[in-house]
């Protein structure tokens, strides 16, 4: 009863951490945060950081998956062929979750409790051990906390306002050519 909520986590948190990236950056008028803006591109950069350390850890210690050990243990996902240890979907959640809390509060918040609910899921429908989701917290948290130092901060900040404003002059000449011309 539980497993089924639990595996609807597990298999598609993803697409809603896509769509809180969506909506902070693409928020316009009264919606527009910069801090959201910076908050996307850092979590961006932040999950593809933890991923390459993830991977990295991956080839050194490779654990194999619960069900894979475990042959009658029950798995309520489709199987996966690479290894357990660390979780990339509990890296990826953490690395963006932390990196959204510390530039947007509210939204990290969100982001954070997300991710935790994912870890919790992965392991519950039986594709990771606790320690493997434990582990992508806190290499996801790592890489956040990386693109937090001020050397990095600085260029993030920079490259989040550039497509910011890339993206509102290609709204705004959008919505221009959609206007209905004075008198018509």
């Amino acid at each position: 009863m539980v497993e089924d909520p639990l595996r609807v986590v597990a298999l598609n948190a993803q697409y809603v951490f896509v769509g809180l990236l969506a909506i902070l950056f693409l928020a316009t008028g009264k919606w527009r945060s910069r801090n959201g803006r910076v908050a996307v591109v850092a979590a961006g950069f932040s999950a593809l950081l933890a991923l390459g350390m993830a991977h990295l850890l991956a080839d050194i210690w490779a654990r194999p998956r619960p069900y894979v050990t475990h042959p009658d243990a029950h798995l309520f996902i489709p199987p996966s062929h690479d290894t357990s240890f660390p979780s990339d979907h509990a890296t990826a959640a953490f690395a963006i979750a932390v990196a959204i809390l510390l530039r947007h509060r509210r939204a990290g918040w969100i982001a954070l409790g997300l991710a935790a609910l994912l870890s919790i899921a992965r392991v519950a429908v039986g594709t990771h051990y606790p320690a493997d989701v434990l582990a992508g917290a806190a290499v996801g948290t790592a890489a956040a906390l990386i693109m937090w130092h001020p050397s990095v901060r600085g260029p993030l900040h920079r490259l989040a306002e550039w497509s910011g404003g890339v993206y509102e002059r290609l709204l705004k000449k959008a919505t221009d050519e959609f206007r209905p011309l004075p008198g018509s």
